[in-house]
């Protein structure tokens, strides 16, 4: 991947891969592998791109697609995982972000299914009712309705109502 390329088609949609890749992460290096792997997939998949969204819907769903796709391996990864020792807690959070309030925010919403996730995600960063729903494949209506329960579900959860 040339340099002109991160720059110009990945470093300015950085900050949501980051947040998708960290939402979905519990951990600095998977966090880095994440974000790794988003940057290479967006490079190869550039000559499928048909300019038939904007190129930041693009990323995003790459983006998404990416992070569900290495979790889901990362899970079955687990579940075939045998051992003789206990098994140890995940830790929550292993990032040195500074914003203690931030850091809640995100353990949150990882306890949120992967879609409600990224739905969230998006939402925080400000999409429309339709960009989300072009990028989860759904119909505005429904985001709405969705937001709206994720708002409440995190609420609870950050009020300590709900594990």
């Amino acid at each position: 991947m040339s340099s002109d390329f991160y720059n110009t088609f990945i470093l300015p949609f950085a900050g949501i891969i980051i947040k998708l890749c960290r939402a979905y992460t519990n951990s600095q290096e998977d966090f880095e592998d994440y974000y790794q792997e988003v940057c290479l997939q967006i490079w190869r998949s550039k000559d499928n791109f048909r300019e038939q969204s904007e190129w930041s819907t693009w990323v995003y769903r790459i983006s998404l697609n990416v992070c569900l796709t290495l979790l889901k391996k990362k899970k079955n990864n687990r579940q075939h995982f045998v051992s003789d020792s206990l098994p140890t807690e995940e830790t929550e959070d292993n990032y040195a972000f500074s914003d203690e309030s931030l850091d809640l925010l995100y353990m949150a919403i990882r306890k949120l299914s992967e879609i409600d996730r990224a739905i969230i995600m998006l939402y925080l960063e400000e999409k429309s009712y339709q960009e989300i729903a072009d990028i989860i494949g759904t119909n505005p209506n429904n985001i709405g309705v969705r937001v709206q329960r994720i708002k409440t579900r995190l609420k609870k959860i950050l009020d300590g109502k709900i594990n």
